[in-house]
């Protein structure tokens, strides 16, 4: 019996065994905050992973992507099927359509994205996609270098980790973001952009401006 056999087995064995119940009597909220106070945290949480945070109302939505998207001389931007129309009204960019057939090299040369998301979560300052129509593929949010998320505020907030475990649906593609991407494994050197888009960009969409 191979190395390989026995770790299988070992897997069968323990799948196929009884359920063992664990224990869950961690905290699943770290205090207790009014609706504003833990968007503020998520706020401070995606800053301090260097996130660039904005706030608006629906109706300052799509001239702050209009701005965001200039300011980052973003020439074309990569929309999901599901992304609201009245978002990118007043933006200039082409816009690409997420299609099945693009290449991760066509993908690589569109300037910016712009997503919904599923969830943020404050405590941890992250932000949850699922493929939702406002998300699209996951690799349309890990290619392009720039990244725009709108997050519904209070609707799509919550405090902690454990309260977002109980409403994200386990079988669909789940993606989490804390901050750009970066790494630090070479030398301790902070190298951003390896692993997904170097610029992270979260609006925070109430519905009157803040």
């Amino acid at each position: 019996m191979s190395s390989r056999d026995r770790i299988l087995g070992r897997i069968r064995r323990a799948s196929t065994g009884p359920e063992v119940a664990v224990p869950r009597d961690y905290l699943r909220v770290h205090g207790t905050r009014t609706p504003q106070e833990t968007a503020d945290l998520l706020a401070a949480n995606l800053a301090e992973y260097r996130a660039k945070v904005h706030r608006t109302g629906e109706d300052g939505l799509a001239m702050l992507l209009m701005r965001l998207l200039a300011e980052r001389g973003a020439r074309t931007v990569l929309v999901p099927p599901g992304l609201p129309p009245y978002w990118l009204s007043a933006a200039d960019p082409t816009r690409v359509h997420d299609r099945a057939v693009s290449t991760a090299r066509e993908l690589d040369g569109v300037d910016s994205v712009v997503t919904g998301c599923a969830l943020a979560v404050a405590e941890t300052g992250t932000i949850v996609l699922d493929g939702g129509p406002e998300q699209g593929r996951r690799r349309i949010t890990l290619i392009p270098d720039h990244h725009i998320c709108v997050v519904r505020v209070p609707d799509q907030v919550v405090d902690s980790v454990p309260q977002a475990l109980e409403r994200l649906d386990p079988t669909r593609p789940l993606t989490w973001i804390s901050g750009p991407s970066a790494t630090s494994d070479i030398e301790l050197d902070r190298v951003e952009g390896v692993h997904g888009p170097r610029t992270l960009e979260v609006v925070l969409l109430t519905a009157s401006a803040q």
